[in-house]
């Protein structure tokens, strides 16, 4: 496996994945749903969003895309599983306030929009917007690192080493 990310780390043990929607950066732990909180989906960091937009971090492959547009999971070139949830028991709202705009199996570029969320909407139907942002193979590097605090659109937010 790691034959495979030595081109895309040209070199260096560390792969950076830029941040897929705008917002502040937190750390899992802060978050208050125990699947993400205790890293049981794996490790990474969570995003209270300030914008309704969720882009390819990096060039992709779209694994998996949920009905309800409220989650997506990529498959990177560099052997990185990576799943972005957009808010806690979103999946409770069936769709509602969620445009997805991506399918499975779709190959997606840095920047290409995902999802499309109306955040003010899920907050009035008394959900978290909070975006966790995890690498579900979070074993198969030696260290991931998260930046906490603010993050724009496609800027620094994790790093992975082989």
């Amino acid at each position: 496996m790691f034959g495979k990310l030595k081109n895309i780390f040209g070199g260096s043990n560390d792969l950076s994945i830029p941040a897929p929607v705008a917002g502040t950066a937190i750390p899992l732990s802060e978050v208050s749903d125990p699947t993400f909180s205790q890293g049981i989906l794996g490790k990474g960091c969570a995003i209270r969003p300030s914008s309704g937009r969720v882009v390819a971090p990096v060039d992709a492959t779209v694994s998996m895309i949920f009905e309800t547009g409220h989650a997506v999971s990529l498959e990177l070139s560099a052997g990185v599983e990576l799943l972005i949830h957009v808010g806690l028991d979103t999946v409770m709202l069936k769709g509602e306030h969620y445009t997805a705009h991506c399918a499975n199996g779709d190959k997606v570029k840095a920047g290409d929009l995902l999802i499309e969320f109306d955040a003010d909407a899920i907050r009035a139907a008394g959900y978290d917007t909070v975006t966790p942002v995890v690498v579900c193979n979070a074993d198969d590097f030696s260290e991931i690192t998260a930046k906490t605090g603010a993050v724009a659109e496609l800027g620094e937010l994790l790093t992975l080493k082989k």
